[in-house]
């Protein structure tokens, strides 16, 4: 049996958990968005919504990660669950949209994505490029 000695470093985990965080986000509003482009299950603009939904939901499990990856399983379930609940209120705005709240509320969801994308691609950039002291 072989020994071995493990540090653990609570910032190693914190850039990844801030990833999964963002791309969150962009996951729940995106879904939102996929429900404005339904127009039929054979339209490419929501084949191409449901593809990129789609990578959202599998593709940030492989950013770079310093630590101990949850079972993708498990980690792709949560995934899913974020989408579910973005499709749920992209359905709900989508509903009320013209109805309860002016017809611009059908908009809400692609303006709070390209503002969440935004801050997301802000937050990974400066998880590369931060300068990091030399020990």
């Amino acid at each position: 049996m072989e020994n071995a000695i493990a540090i653990s470093n609570p910032a190693f985990g914190r850039a990844s958990r801030g990833a999964a965080l963002d791309t969150s986000f962009v996951l729940f509003f995106l879904a939102m968005d996929a429900v404005g482009a339904f127009e039929g299950f054979f339209d490419l603009g929501f084949a191409v919504s449901v593809t990129t939904v789609g990578a959202f939901i599998a593709l940030p499990y492989f950013l770079p990660f310093e630590g101990e990856r949850p079972n993708f399983g498990i980690w792709a379930f949560g995934r899913l669950n974020i989408a579910l609940v973005g499709v749920l209120a992209g359905w709900a705005v989508q509903m009320a949209s013209g109805v309860v709240f002016p017809e611009s509320i059908k908009y809400l969801p692609m303006t709070l994505l390209i503002v969440s994308g935004i801050f997301c691609a802000f937050s990974q950039m400066r998880g590369i490029i931060r300068v990091r002291l030399a020990r």
